[in-house]
Formats: structure tokens, C-alpha cells, sequence
């Protein structure tokens, strides 16, 4: 069987920046456990597979496909990143006529359409709601240490745990705060989490970004995320609510590190944008 397969750097119009995601193009049903099997061999934060949804689409005329993403350890309902990556590579390297695309997730219907140089996402958002500090201590413990918490969120629907530090810390210290994040899964005592959050304010009256973040999911196999657009429909609303803000300019300062640009809507969504650079064109052989 073949299968065409892509990398693509996410969220970056720079090679080996951003956050690489695999993204297959499947003319036929795959078996089921083929889906983790190729994640798990591809070894990126996520792999995304596209099928058509019925018989006669095409990759270069179609609007609508079905999207779904798996990590090297399990499927998951929401990936921006890997969403972005599935529409470069239908809209730069398929050639897709269309100007907006839809895909059919587990997360509902998602669309991508092109704006000049980046591709913007129709994204969820998503409400984190105040957050006791005494069942994540021991967790935000092994993440940050003894660094002063400003405040703690969670979001129910993504089972992501929100910490903002306090103000007096800048992006740099976010970036070179060194996390150990192996401790994470022993240290989590909710038994409700697949990831974690950490974010500081950046320069909203300025023409830098009005945010910084960085994320880890040691609980669905990664360590540390590079850019996570699903973590973005989360902090979009954390950061609405306390800027003031509908647009703005986010960046994800892992070693790779991405630049987001955000729009919230009236309608309970986002529009996330990014740019992407596709990285390696070839065939899945087995």
C-alpha cells in the first residue's frame, strides 16, 4: 500500500520552526489500527489523516473532507496545528480550488480558508473556569516550582489546566523556565487532565504579542508541544476576558516556538491564523 505523506512546519513560514505535523492523504478506508500504527512510526506531536467522504471527491476540486489526528499514543479530538498543516497541503501542494474548507472532526465541523499569506482556522472556544489551587498544587508544584501563580483555570471540554504566572514575569522566563515534565503524570492527582498550560502577559500596549505560552501533554505521549492551536481556543478566551481584546498576537515560546494570530467571534469561535512551511513530499510504503 501507498499512501501520500507530508510534513508540514505549522504556525512558522520558517523551515525546522513551528510545530511539524505528518498529514496523510487517504484515496480509500484505512484499517482501523493502521491509524495508530503510522503515528506511532511518524513520531511527531500529531499525525492527520484526510479521507474523502464519498466516492468522486477529489483532493483538488472538493470543499469537504474528514480529518481526524492521533499522537504516537492515542487519538485526540481537537488539533490546530495538524488542521492548519492538512489545509496547506490542500490548498499549496493539491492545488484545492476552493477558497474555504471543511472538515469533518470529532470536534464537529472545522474550517480553513486562505488570507494573503496565512491560513485561518475555525476553531471552538472554549471557557476556563476558576480552578482550586489544592487539588493541582502538587502538580503546578513540579511544573513551575516555587515561580509566584497569578492564576489557575480549567477547561472541562479540553481537559486542559490553565496557569498563569504572575506579571512580573516576562517571556523570558517563561522560556527558559526548565520543566521536568516526566513528574507530571505522578503528580496529577485529579485523574481529569490531558494537558497543561502555562502562560504569562506580554506587551498588549505595545506592537508585541499580547501573550506567551508554552504546553505540555505528557498524558496523550508528548512532552512538550511546540505550537498548540487547541491550546490557543483556550487561552483566546482567558485572554478575552482579561485584556478586553479580540484581536490580538500570541506566541508559543518553545525551542521552536510560533506566532498565532487570534480573532475572537460573537459566535463562540475563533479564527486562529497562521503561515506553514511544507517540509517533505513523498509516499507511506508498507
Amino acid at each position: 500500500m501507498q499512501i501520500p505523506m507530508f510534513t508540514v512546519d505549522a504556525f512558522t513560514n520558517r523551515p525546522f520552526s513551528g510545530n511539524p505535523a505528518a498529514v496523510c492523504l487517504l484515496e480509500n478506508d484505512l484499517d482501523e489500527d493502521l491509524h495508530q500504527k503510522i503515528a506511532t512510526e511518524m513520531n511527531l506531536s500529531e499525525t492527520a489523516f484526510i479521507r474523502k467522504l464519498k466516492p468522486g471527491d477529489d483532493f483538488t476540486k472538493s470543499s469537504c473532507f474528514g480529518l481526524r489526528w492521533f499522537t504516537p499514543a492515542s487519538e485526540v479530538p481537537l488539533c490546530g496545528h495538524a488542521t492548519l498543516a492538512s489545509a496547506a497541503v490542500l490548498f499549496h501542494v493539491q492545488k484545492n480550488t476552493n477558497s474555504v474548507l471543511t472538515f469533518m472532526t470529532l470536534s464537529g465541523e472545522l474550517k480553513a480558508r486562505q488570507v494573503k499569506d496565512h491560513i485561518v482556522l475555525d476553531l471552538p472556544l472554549y471557557t476556563a473556569y476558576p480552578q482550586e489551587l489544592k487539588e493541582v498544587e502538587e502538580l503546578i508544584k513540579a511544573a513551575v516550582g516555587d515561580m509566584i501563580v497569578q492564576d489557575i483555570r480549567y477547561s472541562p471540554d479540553t481537559k486542559k489546566l490553565l496557569v498563569r504566572l504572575s506579571d512580573t514575569y516576562d517571556r523570558s522566563v517563561l522560556e527558559n523556565l526548565k520543566v521536568n515534565v516526566q513528574h507530571f503524570l505522578s503528580a496529577d492527582k485529579t485523574g481529569k487532565l490531558k494537558g497543561l498550560i502555562l502562560t504569562v502577559k506580554g506587551n498588549p500596549g505595545g506592537k508585541g504579542h499580547d501573550f506567551y505560552s508554552r504546553y505540555f501533554a505528557p498524558w496523550v505521549g508528548i512532552l512538550e508541544d511546540p505550537v498548540t492551536g487547541s491550546a490557543h481556543a483556550v487561552l483566546s478566551s482567558y485572554w478575552l476576558e482579561q485584556l478586553g481584546k479580540k484581536e490580538m498576537l500570541a506566541f508559543q515560546c518553545s525551542r521552536r516556538g510560533g506566532e498565532l494570530k487570534i480573532s475572537v467571534r460573537g459566535d463562540g469561535r475563533v479564527d486562529i491564523a497562521g503561515q506553514t512551511a511544507v517540509m517533505l513530499k513523498g509516499n507511506l510504503t508498507f
